[in-house]
């Protein structure tokens, strides 16, 4: 970046954060530390993240050791790319034609159902004239939502929608075992106070790493309010680390959640604090504490909860807390959701007595399971399914939680692809490319690394030019929505870094800042957001509950091995021009003819053969040598072979 466009960033940037820049380096944001320190450590998250971390780099640094890696852990293999030159307006992109926003109403796809009975079809209009009439007393905007599942022999894919929008994106792949979330009875093997670890036995290749203060008892973390509830609370004697090696000695049996799946030469993470998550509420088996979330922000509201959750009958030794899809429910439904729960512990307990150790007690549902549990909220207008065992097992999971909810789920039985038949290809093509278009003609550019995730915000093809600061303002706050719906689509966690367009107003990055944490309400995910730096960019942590989906769908690409580049034809002809060199230097003298054939790639041929002929040439002259070249298609553009003509020895080969 040149003098000049630095010192018009720094003149443009009026933001100084409140107290000066000295006390914010002096004092760095506690919460924010804490953030960056969780995702770092968190490359595949639990099932529900309800306890505090407090102790998460020290958990981190023993896990690595005990893996034989470095405290601080493997280094990235990846770099993220330097921040280009930074320009107020890019140039407009020619190749992309411009598009025109559409005024007209969205209406849902049609889906052909099979035909009903008199009963139920006057259920369902019955149905449909309460709705009509219950918009006409209070009327509310319209938001057209729906769940699209497509399930396949080897994978099943949920797409959220939003007056036809791609909101959310989930895929599983059926040959992959659903370890995180999964609870097993395992063996502890053997105890390391150095680490203050254990390893246990559950069936794996690898134990699975436990540490002390994931044997002890946690609180709540910030994103649950704790609720006192009048129970009577046993004596129980505090556990503290010293304890352990005494309550689980070498040989013990002990009942364990998987939290991290393994990842390279670390075995599985696993936790002492049990969560059995359910539609409206999460059972937390070793725990007596109970709570609700803090996403749900209406006063009112949060009061009714807290009242029916003191009115719930929990067993002693046990806590629930309350979900954020709760809000708005009543009381039976959380009764409902309570005694199921309860069952499923029951069947756990079972297994537990009945089962060796080394085994599998509970395994994490699937997703269209999963799916039921989260996604199906009083505004999910539908769920569509194209599988008809799907269909049915949905119907049946919904009846038990809401019977009235049973008739949202339709059955695809059309010819044509569901994704295709709902829009859902497309757009998923256009959501996952590097570069992703705003409405206003500007665009986002997505890097995602294995340590972090770079997002720059450009103007592209703006549309007016008059006021600039609107404008900018403009592309801003529509990248803000779209990175907000990008973080959730892609699943992508860790450090995450935002290059806004430069805003001279102290306004207007407000705005952009509010616009940010408005959209990451939504994220089921645990964020955290700083405000925008003096440098202009927005930094940001979110959770990692699973990997990203682009590394379920993609593999590094076996010609560039992921790097996105390969060496350029010059590059390429200065390498074997340097080996040639070195290999004709090495050779003693003599009478005798010394010929080498060269075999390339294609175009590297066509670079050697004209503008580096007279080079070659000049390097036959100065070594008393011949060459020869001859072109390849099959080989990768980076490779190359050098052979003796004589002997047919290869006396060089470089590339992949």
């Amino acid at each position: 970046m040149s003098e000049r466009n630095f010192s018009r960033r720094r003149r443009g940037m009026r933001f100084r954060p409140s107290g000066g820049l000295g006390r914010s380096q002096q004092k760095p944001d506690r919460e924010a530390s804490q953030a960056r320190a969780e995702v770092i450590g968190e490359t595949s998250g639990g099932p529900e993240r309800l306890f505090e971390h407090r102790h998460q780099t020290e958990i981190e640094r023993a896990e690595n050791i005990a893996a034989g890696l470095p405290p601080t852990g493997a280094p990235a293999d990846a770099v993220p790319p330097p921040p280009a030159e930074k320009k107020q307006f890019r140039e407009p992109d020619l190749k992309r034609t411009a598009e025109v926003d559409s005024e007209k109403p969205y209406q849902p796809v049609a889906v052909k159902e099979q035909p009903k009975g008199i009963v139920e079809t006057l259920k369902v209009a019955a149905t449909n004239l309460v709705k009509k009439v219950q918009r006409l007393i209070r009327p509310v905007k319209k938001i057209h939502k729906e769940v699209i599942i497509n399930t396949e022999t080897l994978e099943t894919r949920v797409a959220v929608l939003e007056d036809g929008k791609l909101e959310e994106f989930n895929i599983e792949r059926t040959t992959e075992e659903r370890l995180v979330g999964s609870i097993f009875k395992g063996r502890v093997r053997n105890l390391e106070d150095g680490l203050k670890a254990a390893f246990v036995d559950i069936g794996f290749e690898k134990n699975a790493f436990l540490h002390y203060w994931d044997i002890v008892p946690n609180q709540f973390d910030s994103g649950v309010e704790i609720v006192d509830r009048p129970t009577k609370k046993r004596d129980k004697p505090r556990i503290t680390q010293k304890d352990i090696p005494r309550l689980y000695p070498t040989g013990t049996d002990i009942i364990v959640q998987v939290t991290k799946g393994p990842i390279g030469t670390k075995g599985p993470r696993i936790t002492t604090n049990l969560v059995l998550p359910g539609r409206y509420l999460v059972l937390l088996p070793n725990s007596d504490q109970s709570g609700i979330s803090r996403k749900i922000e209406n006063q009112q509201e949060r009061q009714r909860l807290k009242k029916v959750l003191r009115e719930l009958t929990i067993p002693d030794g046990m806590g629930v807390i309350m979900r954020t899809a709760g809000e708005g429910q009543q009381k039976r439904y959380f009764v409902r959701d309570l005694a199921l729960l309860l069952e499923e512990w029951r069947g756990i307990q079972e297994r537990i007595k009945s089962q060796p150790p080394a085994t599998c007690v509970f395994q994490e549902p699937d997703l269209i399971e999963r799916t039921v549990r989260d996604f199906l909220t009083e505004d999910v207008e539908r769920i569509v399914v194209d599988s008809p065992k799907a269909y049915e097992r949905m119907r049946d999971m919904i009846t038990k939680i809401s019977r009235r909810s049973a008739s949202k789920v339709k059955n695809y039985v059309e010819a044509q692809p569901i994704f295709d038949r709902f829009g859902i290809s497309k757009q998923l093509e256009n959501a996952f490319s590097r570069q992703v278009h705003l409405k206003s003609g500007g665009y986002i550019v997505v890097d995602e690394t294995e340590a972090l995730v770079a997002i720059d915000v450009n103007t592209g093809r703006h549309k007016g030019s008059r006021d600039q600061e609107s404008t900018i303002l403009k592309v801003n706050q529509e990248a803000a929505d779209e990175i907000c719906r990008q973080l959730r689509l892609r699943n992508m966690g860790g450090l995450i870094v935002l290059d806004f367009i430069d805003m001279k107003g102290r306004r207007d990055q407000q705005s952009v800042y509010q616009r940010m944490k408005e959209g990451l309400r939504r994220d089921k995910a645990k964020t955290h957001i700083l405000p925008i730096s003096p440098l202009g960019l927005m930094e940001m942590t979110r959770q990692r509950h699973t990997e990203s989906v682009r590394s379920a769908v993609y593999d590094d690409c076996p010609y560039c091995k992921g790097r996105g580049k390969v060496k350029s034809v010059l590059t390429m002809s200065v390498e074997i021009q340097r080996k040639l060199q070195e290999i004709l230097k090495k050779r003693s003298r003599d009478e005798s003819d010394f010929q080498l054939r060269i075999v390339v790639h294609p175009t590297v041929l066509e670079r050697l053969r004209t503008e580096d002929e007279k080079h070659l040439i000049e390097m036959e002259k100065r070594y008393f040598g011949k060459l020869s070249f001859r072109a390849d298609p099959g080989m990768h553009a980076e490779q190359f072979k050098i052979q003796n003509v004589a002997t047919n020895e290869e006396l060089a080969s470089v590339g992949a």
